[in-house]
């Protein structure tokens, strides 16, 4: 009896384009490729419009001022968010880096303490400025330069924030005034010059004499760590020991401008010294 072979079938390929998992793909390539295309390079997601607000002296500066300081702002945004995407430029509000932005504009303007950068869909980026705010002046004996006299000394001055940040130059002097015997800073815009403990004890005790004992204080010039001189408007000193209980301190110059001092002789005073214990020592100037 013969057997019979089935005979052999060469199986057709199947057709790529009849294929659904190579449609799915296409779709998916499709809908990636729009939603990169609308994300990096669509009109309606550029950024268009920069708004800019701040408070302090950016508000409150010349319309003209005001505008160099937020041209200058823009200008550093623009920089930042414009990229190249595939060689092709992009300023997709979503793309851009706001960390990159923030710290070219703290660096470049000392006087903004803090930048909040708030995308707003679909192309405006908001700019909020918080601008330091001035406590005091902090001002540094420097020698003169070699143009003026030899051997005079020169003053720098910068207003000084809660932090003991120094960022803008040359302040009206009418306002508190803290010096420092030794040359701390090198008079850079955004550095600390003074640390915020001591520069906290400083202001206590600037605020309680005038408050308390309505004794007010011209300047305080730190001598070194455990000694600083508040000079008066009647033109004496008080030595403080910032780094002491400030409230004993206090309390014992009451007691001894209440007891021991009366207050006809108090512009003769040379000065009055906390820093030891339960003693204030005092002095009466020489005439």
């Amino acid at each position: 009896m013969k057997k019979y072979r089935k005979p052999y079938r060469i199986k057709k390929k199947k057709s790529l384009f009849k294929n659904r998992f190579f449609w799915i793909a296409i779709l998916v390539l499709i809908i990636f490729g729009g939603i990169f295309y609308l994300v990096c390079f669509s009109s309606i997601f550029q950024i268009k419009d920069i708004k800019i607000s701040g408070n302090s002296a950016f508000a409150e500066a010349s319309v003209d001022k005001q505008k160099i300081l937020f041209d200058e702002i823009q200008k550093i945004i623009e920089e930042r968010i414009s990229q190249k995407i595939l060689f092709l430029p992009s300023k997709s509000i979503f793309l851009a880096n706001l960390n990159q932005i923030n710290e070219p504009l703290l660096e470049r303007f000392p006087q903004i303490d803090e930048v909040n950068l708030k995308r707003r869909l679909p192309s405006t980026l908001i700019v909020e400025i918080q601008e330091r705010l001035p406590l005091g002046v902090w001002c540094e004996d420097l020698p003169s330069s070699p143009s003026e006299n030899l051997g005079g000394q020169g003053e720098n001055c910068f207003y000084i924030d809660r932090e003991g940040i120094i960022f803008e130059e040359n302040p009206p002097k009418e306002e508190f005034i803290i010096k420092s015997e030794e040359l701390i800073s090198q008079g850079f815009l955004g550095e600390k010059v003074i640390e915020k403990t001591l520069l906290e004890s400083i202001f206590e005790i600037q605020r309680k004499l005038k408050e308390s004992l309505k004794i007010n204080i011209e300047e305080i010039i730190i001598l070194e760590k455990e000694k600083i001189n508040a000079k008066t408007s009647e033109g004496w000193e008080i030595y403080f020991d910032p780094t002491g209980n400030i409230d004993w301190q206090l309390t014992k110059l009451s007691l001894v401008l209440e007891k021991e001092i009366p207050p006809e002789r108090r512009k003769d005073l040379e000065y009055i010294d906390l820093r030891f214990g339960n003693f204030a020592p005092y002095k009466y100037r020489e005439f």
